[in-house]
């Protein structure tokens, strides 16, 4: 088992790409069809960062065209600067 540990104020992110899209008539829209790139993952590793303002776990959105993906275990990554992540998405109930 292989695991990728960011350095240097890099950040991993879990990349949940859908592979196929539906239309309402049931069309199917390969991937390769789609121009844009998701800007937002899961935080599954961190580089050793002072007061980070998230953590693992959290979901974050990204800039979108920084970074480097890595496949591993049929799964993408993309390993982020700290600097590139520009929120932190929190669930809340609704009222």
């Amino acid at each position: 088992m292989k695991e990728i540990l960011p350095v240097n104020q890099n950040v991993l992110i879990e990349i949940n790409e859908e592979k196929e899209k539906k239309t309402e008539s049931g069309i199917i829209i390969p991937d390769t069809a789609s121009t844009e790139k998701p800007t937002m993952g899961k935080v599954v590793a961190m580089a050793n960062i002072e007061n980070p303002e998230f953590s693992v776990g959290d979901t974050v959105i990204y800039k979108k065209y920084s970074g480097t993906e890595i496949e591993l275990d049929d799964k993408k990554y993309l390993v982020i600067q700290y600097s590139d992540i520009l929120a932190k998405v929190n669930e809340t109930e609704e009222i």
